[in-house]
């Protein structure tokens, strides 16, 4: 019988497949009929610090001193059962805890170093059990050096870490001048894994009515490449659990990830636009692959094509670009 079990941020996890940031974890019945399609874990939404603060001071204006409103005040906007986002997004973590037979990972995206602590501790002591830091800044400001902008991940990390007891994962970017130094810097700081790579919706500008509008982007196969690489690149030079993210939708997409030396596949695309199925979809496709391969075990194939594994390590460096670039031919019927 195949052995599919893993190790994600050092909890024992039956198979890779985790569905990663979505709205998804608002329903559970939603959560649930992935647990039951083969996720192995869940991790959950993002709570932003922003709205936190956002509802503290509404609740504040509102809740806290009513009176101010006078005869207005029947009309404020909050009832007697008002929840705030905090408080729905702790009560959340219970919820999953007490229904799932699987480890739910909370995710925060902080915007001050005294919010990542308090809202860290908060998903602790709701019973998390692994927080994922969903932590990027927009480097727009050109006083702010890479490696300041790197010092302040390393600071809300280790502020963190001597805060909560649970596992942290650091969701990054691929915008770093040296990926795999800060993945060093990151493990020292105290992280026990990182998830690679976070997806960033971006900007559009709309030509009809020149405004700068919010499109949602979902992800392909094709976006697993850069993830890919950098996964076979840092898997054996860092402890840390590796976690790819990023374009997953098909088992040979898994596959892909685990030969490069993922310990776990996030999945959160595929899931939107096929829903739980997906699961159970890419799972009967690994367990195909590795039977006719005669792989007993994900720990046997893991990283067996991670950079420092295949004969010639320069097939995920440089030397990659070149031989790209002197491959390739024009499609049929184009001319130059």
């Amino acid at each position: 019988m195949l052995d599919l079990s893993t190790q994600y941020l050092g909890l024992a996890l039956k198979n890779p497949l985790v569905p990663s940031s979505t709205p998804l974890s608002h329903n559970i019945d939603a959560v649930l009929h992935l647990e039951d399609a083969g996720a192995a874990a869940i991790v959950m939404h993002s709570l932003f610090e922003e709205d936190v603060r956002n509802d503290e001071r509404m609740i504040d204006r509102f809740l806290v001193n009513p009176n101010v409103f006078g005869e207005a005040t029947g009309h404020l906007p909050f009832g007697d059962d008002y929840q705030s986002k905090l408080d729905g997004y702790l009560e959340n973590i219970q919820q999953l805890k007490s229904r799932l037979n699987i480890p739910v990972v909370a995710s925060l995206n902080g915007s001050s170093l005294s919010g990542w602590v308090e809202l860290g501790k908060e998903m602790q002591e709701a019973g998390a059990d692994a927080l994922e830091l969903n932590a990027w800044f927009m480097p727009g400001d050109p006083k702010v050096s890479g490696g300041a902008l790197e010092d302040n991940y390393l600071s809300l990390l280790r502020e963190l870490k001597a805060a909560v007891n649970l596992p942290i994962s650091m969701k990054l970017s691929p915008f770093f001048s040296s990926l795999p130094h800060f993945v060093q810097q990151a493990e020292i700081a105290g992280a026990a894994g990182v998830s690679l790579f976070n997806r960033f919706f971006q900007p559009d500008i709309d030509l009809e009515t020149l405004r700068v509008v919010d499109r949602v982007q979902l992800s392909s196969s094709a976006d697993i490449l850069l993830t890919m690489r950098w996964v076979a690149i840092l898997r054996g030079r860092t402890a840390l659990t590796l976690a790819a993210t990023g374009g997953v939708h098909t088992a040979e997409d898994a596959l892909k990830m685990l030969l490069a030396g993922a310990d776990a596949v996030h999945l959160a695309s595929a899931v939107l636009l096929r829903g739980p199925q997906v699961l159970k979809e890419v799972l009967s496709g690994i367990e195909g692959w590795m039977e006719a391969r005669e792989y007993a075990s994900v720990a046997q194939l893991k990283g067996s094509m991670s950079q420092q594994n295949l004969p010639d390590p320069s097939a995920f460096a440089r030397a990659a670009y070149l031989n790209a670039l002197n491959s390739f031919t024009p499609p049929p019927g184009v001319r130059y």
